[in-house]
């Protein structure tokens, strides 16, 4: 399948209470709006969270005030316009089924999962959804929902929402049974996690096959199982056969933040599956009704899917009387139709990155969990030094990079230990920090220079770069997070020790308003290089996204200088500004997507993009096997000077208003 490029994905998570559900929906206005608008794919609902169907069902239950069968009337007009039309499913949360049944999760306190029979004062922490179990017979339920909507309608796709187990795990009387079937120990955290996996996973392939027995081409996503895991046995790999491509739910505005969708893509787009990304048209969250988001903010979130590789999808709630706002698809169709004209250049790409970043997170596999802090501080100091980077699992192919990060706290397996060594053995190099790198026994087993001994013993602890390393400060830099102590082999060298504070901050021991300064030098080296590789002992890049102390993304620079001594790409952008690149093989061409749209935390909870802020003759440098044929602006094609010369290509683009493709043609 290739999937298109605008869609939307249409919410209608309609309450009972609704007395008019529907009533103002008119087919012909529905499709024309969206069409108008540049909307190619548009994701409708078959069954909400609230448990209710909006088609003529007789597996499911009907929503009490809707009059009508929705779900026919959307699809055939929308096909009348040539729009692809995949159907919504919600899964774990249904309502309606949850208030006649005993299919609750229940967690392994006893409690019921998601909202509890006893409403807190505060409405909004009472409302909220019931967690069906996956073990439970709701499964028979909903395959009986699901084939009834793929016998009778022509879906061209299937869209499941909510996926997940609570975690560790359900200890209901079905998947109490189950556990001792499967001879595993319910007071054991990892037999619970292993189980809720397990039950998510045969969810997953139960209706997988059962649709696929009906219609076997007919498209298929699980949301929710987006995820990222340095286990590849916990990460989505096993799972995507079930899936025909991948959906990233990322409302930057809502619980994901602005680094969730570049730190995800930058993982998925080394996967062999089509992807989209996922945002919505809300100021703040899911059915945040009477608000829009800025256009800004909205082209920059379409246009970062295009430049990772990702098709768009903005998610939208269709009001319950069933009436599309006009003011809503104005604002879509703005962006869209940019989208549109860029596409050329977007089809069929694969990344061109020189840097692999392996995945330091352990994912909870509940979705919109929080990314770690590693990961992200990575990401953030990739992004803002415009390297070309990657996010890899053990599972990934190292041989397009040229240098491989390991961020503060992965453990290396036997087989994740023979990749890396084989790697270095190919003359690649190596940054790595903290714990990154150690093996279950607490040793490294790669050439990195180092032998561990534990954890540093002043924290905050400063460090110093010496002379020869070209020192980035004259003063000891702080490090409020607390480092490892390690010995440096013979041969390796130590550019930098740690300075260590008169003593550590406490109760009755403690001076001014915050830390102890620094005391003197230490023996603990604070860095250590080999001719291949840099390790560094604090968790620099957690320490950076926490803290966001500009030094630690120097020393991170300094390092990648020192092992990537010619970068594949150089540019005077500002650290605002993003990169990426993408070849067309196709095509016989590379794509650099420029981006500069700058968020601002101008309220609790939520980045702001309002302005687009131009930038004017930006340098491009590109290190190439051979001359291209010509270098030129997209969509506009205005074709730009460029030399090349002893490998180097070099031009500027005049100018990027938020977002400017250059296509190198050869």
């Amino acid at each position: 399948m290739t999937l298109p490029f605008r869609q939307i994905h249409l919410d209608f998570h309609t309450s009972p209470f609704i007395p008019d559900a529907g009533e103002d929906f008119d087919a012909i206005t529905f499709a024309k709006t969206l069409k108008d608008s540049f909307v190619n794919s548009v994701t409708v609902f078959a069954k909400c969270h609230h448990g209710y169907s909006y088609y003529s069902t007789e597996a499911g239950i009907k929503h009490p005030s809707l009059k009508r069968d929705l779900l026919a009337e959307m699809m055939k007009a929308c096909h009348a316009e040539g729009l692809r039309v995949p159907v919504y499913l919600s899964v774990v949360w249904d309502e309606a089924a949850a208030e006649k049944t005993n299919w609750r999760q229940i967690d392994r306190k006893g409690q019921l999962v998601g909202r509890k029979p006893l409403s807190a004062e505060d409405n909004t922490e009472a409302a909220g959804w019931k967690w069906l179990c996956m073990n439970s017979p709701y499964m028979d339920y909903l395959e009986k929902q699901t084939l009834e909507v793929v016998k009778n309608y022509e879906a061209d796709g299937l869209f499941f929402d909510i996926v997940h187990q609570t975690r560790p795990g359900c200890v209901c009387p079905y998947c109490l049974e189950s556990m001792k079937e499967k001879q595993l120990d319910l007071q054991v955290e990892a037999d619970l996690y292993h189980h809720s996996l397990r039950t998510e996973q045969e969810a997953m392939q139960r209706l997988e096959q059962a649709v696929h027995q009906v219609k076997p081409e007919l498209p298929l996503f699980f949301n929710g199982r987006v995820r990222l895991d340095y286990n590849i046995q916990r990460g989505i790999r096993q799972e995507l056969p079930w899936m025909t491509h991948v959906d990233i739910e990322s409302l930057p505005s809502g619980l994901w933040g602005y680094n969730h969708f570049p730190l995800y893509a930058s993982f998925y787009k080394i996967l062999d599956q089509e992807f989209a990304g996922m945002t919505g048209r809300f100021h703040k969250m899911w059915g945040d009704f009477g608000s829009l988001k800025n256009k800004a903010a909205l082209e920059y979130e379409c246009f970062q899917m295009l430049a990772h590789g990702a098709k768009c999808v903005i998610g939208d709630q269709l009001h319950p009387r069933g009436r599309l706002d006009n003011e809503t698809y104005e604002l879509i169709r703005s962006v869209y139709e940019q989208v549109s004209e860029k596409e050329e250049w977007c089809r069929d790409v694969k990344p061109v990155d020189e840097i692999g970043v392996l995945v330091s997170q352990h994912s909870p596999g509940v979705a919109n969990s929080p990314s770690n802090f590693s990961d992200e501080g990575a990401l953030r100091m990739l992004m803002e030094e415009h390297r070309l980077f990657s996010f890899l699992d053990e599972a990934s192919d190292f041989s397009p990079y040229s240098l491989i990060i390991a961020p503060d706290v992965i453990p290396f397996t036997e087989r994740l230990t023979e990749k890396i060594q084989a790697f270095l053995d190919d003359g690649g190099k190596l940054l790595f920090s903290h714990q990154a790198g150690l093996n279950e026994k607490g040793m490294w087993e790669i050439g990195g220079g180092v032998i561990y001994e534990g954890e540093l013993p002043f924290s905050p602890d400063y460090i110093k770069l010496s002379e020869a390393f070209d020192s980035l400060s004259a003063m000891p830099q702080v490090f409020y997070e607390e480092g490892s102590r390690v010995k440096a082999v013979e041969g390796a060298r130590v550019p930098a020790c740690v300075y260590e504070p008169y003593f550590n901050r406490g109760r009755d021991m403690y001076m001014s308003h915050f830390h102890t300064p620094v005391s003197h030098r230490s023996e603990n080296p604070a860095m250590v290089q080999t001719e291949q590789t840099i390790y560094l002992a604090h968790p620099v890049f957690a320490a950076y996204r926490k803290h966001g102390n500009l030094a630690y993304k120097q020393l991170v620079d300094r390092c990648l200088a020192e092992l990537l001594p010619e970068p594949l790409i150089e540019t005077n952008l500002p650290s605002t500004a993003q990169v990426t690149m993408n070849a067309q093989p196709a095509e016989e061409r590379w794509v650099l997507h420029f981006l500069h749209y700058v968020h601002q935390r101008r309220a609790e909870g939520i980045d702001v993009i309002e302005e687009v802020l131009p930038l004017y003759a930006v340098t491009v440098s590109l290190r190439l096997k051979s001359a291209p044929q010509q270098v030129y602006m997209a969509p506009t094609r205005v074709k730009l000077d460029f030399s090349f010369q002893e490998g180097v290509l070099t031009f500027t683009v005049p100018e990027i208003r938020g977002h400017q493709m250059a296509v190198i043609q050869f």
